[in-house]
């Protein structure tokens, strides 16, 4: 049973990858664009108008954006997986967990093309790949279980209340301007640089750009919390999906 999950979880990835590009004329070239308009437009206003971006801004901006981009997709791609499939999930007798783990694969794969374009980006701009480099898969897989386990949680209460899905773009908006994702937290003053460093996402943009920018090995204490952090918070969110999995079909009614 277990392996016919995983089966039907790849394929279900990869038929939402191929419908997606079906979907777009741009295709491909969307998943970059997208990341690309939000950089710009931060760019123009912390860097051009108000001079407050400093040098190697714009690398470390592109570094954050495309971080953060890959972490609230999975969040509200996953988060909203369960609520938008609610028909689906009245007809076929699937763990519900499936939807949500289909949409944040699908948005990973993604994220692995606009990183392969994000260090030719950086590697032509002066910063090289480095030996530090070794360290990105477990900084990749801190960032996805961090994700999936807020995507997890989401995913469990928005069919209950669909609503709560305008406070979550809310919230992960004002998540996004306190966690370090447009600008570098060696910027930010004491003693309060201390209290954002507590952030799991603030520690994840400051691995991520030692690691491409200055070829520093992130620190694996606080990325190690990140991690277990994450993983107590998968499971906390599928064990409210399952608890609340029989209620789900009676939604779609």
């Amino acid at each position: 049973m277990r392996q016919h999950l995983i089966e039907l979880v790849l394929f279900s990835t990869y038929a939402e990858l191929r419908a997606e590009r079906a979907r777009s004329y741009l295709g491909l070239i969307w998943w970059v664009l997208e990341p690309a308009l939000m950089m710009g437009t931060f760019w123009l206003v912390f860097d051009v108008i108000m001079k407050s971006g400093g040098p190697g801004y714009l690398p470390s901006l592109l570094i954050g954006l495309t971080l953060w981009q890959w972490m609230k997709s999975c969040m509200t791609h996953g988060g909203y997986a369960i609520w938008s499939n609610l028909g689906l999930v009245r007809q076929v007798h699937l763990p519900p967990l499936v939807f949500p783990i289909v949409a944040m694969l699908s948005d990973t794969v993604k994220f692995f093309y606009i990183f392969a374009l994000l260090v030719v980006i950086l590697w032509i701009a002066g910063y090289p790949p480095n030996m530090a480099y070794l360290a990105l898969p477990p900084l990749f897989v801190a960032v996805l279980l961090f994700a999936a386990g807020v995507g997890f949680v989401i995913a469990a209460v928005v069919p209950l209340l669909p609503d709560l899905r305008f406070v979550i773009e809310q919230v992960l908006t004002v998540v996004m301007f306190l966690s370090g994702v447009v600008f570098s937290l060696g910027n930010v003053p004491s003693p309060l640089r201390e209290i954002m460093a507590l952030n799991p996402v603030a520690v994840i943009m400051d691995a991520s750009r030692g690691i491409l920018m200055r070829g520093e090995w992130p620190n694996w204490v606080g990325l190690g919390k990140v991690t277990l952090i994450s993983i107590a918070a998968c499971l906390i969110g599928a064990a409210v999906v399952a608890r609340l999995a029989p209620r789900y079909p009676k939604l779609a009614t």
